[in-house]
């Protein structure tokens, strides 16, 4: 009842479509016990009473009544189906609205491609079951209590007689139901895989490729394809084997209608216009009690549905706002953390790290991989929190900061250049809407990327494809970092933004972080050493820990993990 309030609940700014749709549906139930009342009389007045006008106005009365009827379903119909179309249309806004402010260790736990199937196949799901509530449901419903009025006004004992076989027909209703429920779920979860194995496939192509794994894959997929299968077939196979059932245990009323009613007649308790009036009314009656069985499967599966989706949007958010937040316009860009540790689960990262960065100062952070340095960086612009320790800019704790404040102070470079399939102009702006071409065209040059960009075919309004696949690697990269600097903001994280460039792209590209870095406060993550000899300070790294700290001269005369780095890197070559 809870999953079925919620559905409704979702439906309730559209009432007055459902009022509509309620409306019309009670006209169609009416109709339905006024064609099974007027059999009787229409019966008797033509073979009985050999009433000529009958004839004339019987036609014309079933034309209209259906006519009448017709317009009301369509009515119905489209009302409440469009209700349900524009239920579900929040419900996915909802449920992608609630991602999107779900924190990264939420996406770490979840594949992308199971939570598309969600958006997608899940939802879509639940909108059969918001329809069938008032069309299935209501409709039939009301149709049933029309039709058992006139039954039971034709004759009360053979209404009972023929009533007593409904309640048997709850039992498997509900096994079958239930049934189906578990498999709609299981189906999901199935599309859920599927979804996750193309995103994974396709994103990494290359990757197939390279290893010529196309069969492997391929096997995968037809693996998960065909556990889809199994389960959608005994769906089916339960949707299937509702109506039979149902059919089976309604001809037992009907058998007894047909003994005890034709006994009436020969008794001349009832005429045959009588008899063939309720037979009639009972043979309708049927019809909306098997309407309602295949609705409750579909409510059912829905259902399934409609709790993995729930689960999603009742997801407490781990990153959030601060009741007391603190909303800042622009900071100084001073960075402390004190005392920080953090844990994946159970897994220790970071231990008690404390380090101060000065407004303007450029810091560097080194150390083997696996050292901490990415987790350390994410706790800046609350990717995570930390488990113990503050975070804190211009003194103030991050987690105090306004998330959208926070993220306004922060410019970040990720190693893993992220474009989306849109105008280079687009890409650049994306950190800031609203900026003109002017502004665009500036930071693009800041970051030696006007002149390629120029020798595109459509300059700044080309398309650049999937995660930018249509340019280079320092393309891409001096894309991001125009971005950056047209963001404009205090505080700037480069975490390896050049390690997987070549020497000459690498070259371009320190340039434009050069133009990128003046006059902010910055936070690189290095893998060569070489790039940070400037820096004011080097933080080295190690299992979580700060093990050194000091200018590259400091730490090279220590003699330290930072100088074994270096000559480690220096005898490469790197």
């Amino acid at each position: 009842m809870g999953t079925f309030a919620r559905l409704l609940q979702f439906s309730r700014p559209y009432w007055w479509r459902i009022a509509i749709s309620l409306a019309a549906t009670l006209v169609v139930a009416a109709l339905n016990g006024t064609i099974a009342y007027l059999i009787k009389p229409a019966l008797e007045k033509m073979f009985v009473q050999k009433d000529l006008k009958i004839f004339l106005l019987l036609p014309i009365g079933v034309i209209a009544i259906y006519l009448i009827r017709g317009a009301c379903r369509f009515t119905a119909d489209y009302f409440v189906s469009t209700a349900g179309q524009l239920a579900i249309q929040d419900i996915r806004e909802s449920f992608y609205r609630k991602n999107i402010y779900l924190s990264m260790r939420f996406f770490n736990n979840n594949p992308t491609g199971a939570l598309m199937a969600k958006v997608l196949s899940d939802v879509s799901v639940m909108q059969e079951g918001v329809a069938n509530i008032v069309t299935g449901l209501l409709r039939d419903s009301f149709s049933i209590l029309g039709l058992l009025g006139v039954i039971f006004y034709r004759n009360w004992e053979l209404a009972l007689v023929s009533i007593v076989v409904i309640p048997v027909t709850i039992i498997p209703a509900q096994k079958i139901g239930k049934r189906i429920k578990s498999l709609s779920s299981q189906s999901l979860s199935k599309i859920g895989d599927i979804s996750r194995i193309l995103q994974e496939t396709f994103s990494g192509i290359k990757v197939v490729k390279a290893f010529s794994l196309e069969e492997r894959e391929i096997g995968k997929f037809v693996n998960c394809n065909r556990d889809f299968y199994r389960i959608t077939r005994k769906s089916i196979k339960y949707g299937a084997l509702s109506t039979p059932v149902m059919e089976i245990i309604t001809s037992l009323g009907i058998a007894a209608v047909i003994w005890f009613g034709g006994s009436m007649v020969l008794k001349g308790k009832m005429t045959p216009a009588e008899i063939i009036s309720f037979m009639a009314a009972m043979m309708m009656l049927y019809n909306p009690i098997k309407g309602m069985l295949g609705t409750y499967n579909a409510i059912q599966r829905s259902f399934g549905a409609a709790e993995r989706v729930f689960v999603i949007l009742d997801e407490i958010p781990e990153i959030k706002d601060d009741p007391e937040w603190v909303d800042i316009d622009r900071a100084e860009g001073d960075v402390e953390f004190n005392k920080v540790s953090f844990s994946y689960i159970e897994k220790l990262v970071l231990k008690e790290v404390s380090f101060s960065v000065r407004k303007g100062e450029v810091v560097a952070f080194v150390g083997p991989s696996g050292g901490g340095k990415t987790t350390l960086m994410s706790l800046i612009p609350r990717f995570y929190d930390v488990t113990a320790g503050s975070v804190s800019i211009d003194g103030i704790d991050v987690r105090k900061l306004k998330l959208k404040s926070l993220m306004g102070q922060i410019a970040l470079v990720d190693q893993e250049t992220f474009l989306f399939n849109d105008t280079i102009g687009n890409n650049i702006r994306y950190g800031k809407p609203e900026a003109t071409i002017e502004e665009v065209q500036a930071a693009a040059r800041a970051a030696f990327a006007h002149d390629f960009i120029m020798e595109m075919s459509n300059g700044y309004d080309s398309t650049i494809g999937d995660r930018g696949v249509r340019l280079s690697g320092g393309q891409r990269q001096r894309i991001c970092i125009a971005r950056a600097i047209l963001k404009n903001a205090p505080i700037l994280i480069l975490d390896e933004a050049t390690s997987a460039l070549d020497t000459e792209s690498e070259q371009m590209v320190q340039k434009a972080l050069n133009n990128l870095m003046a006059n902010r406060t910055t936070l690189v993550i290095a893998h060569r050493l070489s790039t940070i000899s400037h820096a004011d300070k080097i933080i080295v790294l190690d299992r979580g820990e700060v093990v050194e700290t000091g200018t590259h001269k400091d730490l090279l005369e220590r003699g330290g993990l930072y100088k074994k780095l270096y000559k480690m890197q220096f005898k490469n070559g790197k």
